[in-house]
């Protein structure tokens, strides 16, 4: 069955694989990212796809993406949140900017897109939340304290509110261990070369997403197995 699935941070790494694996089974999306004319180029590659700028930081620009999804296809099916970004850094460096910067986007943006779709979901009596995490959360190294602090305050709100929406709408958490993006390579350490391929995490979601209704894929830890 296809369905009208929203994608943040869609403009490359696991964003794009996850747009492009989705669009492929059928489905009608709808991308945005800070980068438009990435997000331009991408599109390019589908049929029934919408996009706009968005900057999960911004309020309106998720009440946008999700107004976008209504106009274009008439409903929101799933909100795939994937925006988000990190800095490796001990916390002696008292890198305030970036610590602000990872609480804005992975965490605000987390909460701005529930605010955004959650209501729409509520409406049409169905909806799932699919949200990209870390596995970093799972795991805590040195250097990475914020980043894992605001995956792990992700996952906790996740299951959360597949505690408090009901049996009408779904949540799903996706941890990836290294992913081969540059994301990785710029803000998490070099890329390992058995990291893995973006599209692994891209299947993930499409599994979760393809689920009967009634069944929920609560949270999926998908690691290289090379990774510790």
């Amino acid at each position: 069955m296809s369905k009208v699935i929203a994608v943040t941070g869609a403009s490359a790494g696991i964003g794009a694989a996850i747009a492009l694996r989705l669009a492929r089974a059928g489905h009608q999306l709808v991308l945005g990212a800070r980068r438009e004319d990435r997000l331009e180029q991408l599109a390019s590659r589908m049929t029934a796809v919408a996009y706009r700028r968005t900057d999960v930081r911004v309020r309106s620009d998720l009440d946008a993406l999700v107004a976008l999804a209504r106009e274009r296809f008439g409903r929101l099916d799933v909100l795939v949140g994937n925006a988000g970004v990190a800095t490796v850094a001990p916390l002696d460096d008292l890198a305030v900017e970036t610590w602000e910067d990872m609480i804005d986007i992975n965490i605000k943006g987390f909460l701005y897109g529930v605010s955004a779709a959650l209501p729409v979901f509520r409406a049409q009596g169905s909806g799932h939340f699919v949200t990209v995490v870390s596995t970093s959360g799972l795991k805590i190294t040195p250097g990475q304290a914020v980043y894992a602090g605001t995956k792990n305050a992700v996952r906790t709100m996740s299951e959360g509110l597949r505690q408090e929406v009901g049996p009408d709408i779904r949540v799903t958490a996706v941890s990836p261990g290294y992913v081969a993006t540059d994301f990785a390579g710029a803000s998490v350490g070099a890329k390992p070369d058995w990291s893995l391929d973006p599209d692994a995490i891209a299947r993930a979601v499409a599994y979760a997403v393809d689920q009967p209704a009634g069944v929920d894929v609560n949270e999926i830890v998908i690691r290289p197995t090379a990774q510790d």
